[in-house]
């Protein structure tokens, strides 16, 4: 879907209406865990980062998920 951000605010809303002054900042994204629009994937939210459960061995990455890294090791 396409994010708009407000050029004044900096708020972001998948609708233009919703903003005083709309700019297209491309795909966006709802966090899955707050809620919020973002337009970034790798958006990490306090919520988010409290459900940290794995991460990998290799690059250090950390996930929710064991599916979403190469190498998970649970963090304990």
């Amino acid at each position: 879907m396409t994010s708009y951000q407000c050029n004044t605010c900096g708020k972001i809303s998948d609708k233009k209406g919703h903003l005083c002054d709309p700019i297209s900042v491309g795909t966006g994204y709802e966090c899955d865990h707050c809620g919020q629009q973002v337009t970034k994937k790798q958006h990490v939210c306090k919520p988010k980062a409290i459900n940290f459960k794995f991460f990998c061995d290799d690059c250090g990455r950390v996930s929710v998920a064991e599916n979403e890294i190469c190498s998970p090791r649970e963090i304990k």
